[in-house]
């Protein structure tokens, strides 16, 4: 008989005790798992559970709520995108047309990766005060970031207008892409033209 043991599987059952760590990436797999195949709605702790072959316990200890767990699944996303985007500027020229095309293909490949399920998600964070507020803080971190990073090109300060208008470009043309209603080259060369657009007003 093979001493060798059956690789982990994403429905990895309770039997298998696994570090908290490697717990909470298993759960976040199969939670992402089902808002992919199932959409955000299917997504609850016990259900979760179920499909991670966990004890609800095991889930609440996680993730607290659902409030909590959908918070972290944007939390992932979040990060990803400010990854990719650091990555990006620390190699890119720095002049405008150069950071511009960064933000812009950091946005469209982080959403296009993360697959349909991130206009789920984002919905799901405006359903109610509390989701609302998370998904806020997270995009003034993003928009701070974009802003910081664009405003020596600027000959006036960028607005949180005109940084609302940049970002909410970027997530409309970004989640079209990730359904299919949009070439990505094409999203990404949209936001790259309202990132030029708004930085360069006199």
């Amino acid at each position: 008989m093979s001493s060798k043991q059956p690789k982990l599987s994403v429905q990895t059952t309770a039997k298998k005790r696994l570090p908290k760590e490697d717990r909470n990436r298993q759960l976040m797999a199969n939670a992402w798992a089902i808002v992919r195949s199932e959409g955000t709605d299917a997504l609850t702790l016990g259900y979760l559970a179920e499909r991670a072959g966990v004890t609800k316990p095991v889930v609440y200890d996680h993730f607290g709520t659902r409030t909590g767990l959908l918070a972290a699944l944007y939390g992932e996303y979040d990060s990803r995108q400010h990854a990719l985007m650091d990555e990006a500027l620390s190699a890119s020229a720095k002049s405008l047309p150069a950071v511009a095309r960064v933000i812009a293909s950091a946005y469209v490949n982080c959403v296009v990766e993360m697959g349909r399920e991130m206009p789920g998600i984002s919905a799901a964070l405006a359903g109610s005060p509390e989701l609302d507020a998370v998904k806020k803080k997270h995009e003034a971190a993003f928009s701070a970031k974009c802003q910081a990073a664009l405003q020596p090109f600027s000959k006036q300060p960028i607005g949180p207008a005109g940084m609302r208008a940049m970002l909410g470009t970027a997530e409309a043309v970004s989640f079209a892409a990730a359904a299919g209603e949009l070439d990505p080259v094409d999203a990404e060369d949209e936001i790259y033209d309202a990132i030029l657009r708004i930085t360069r007003r006199k």
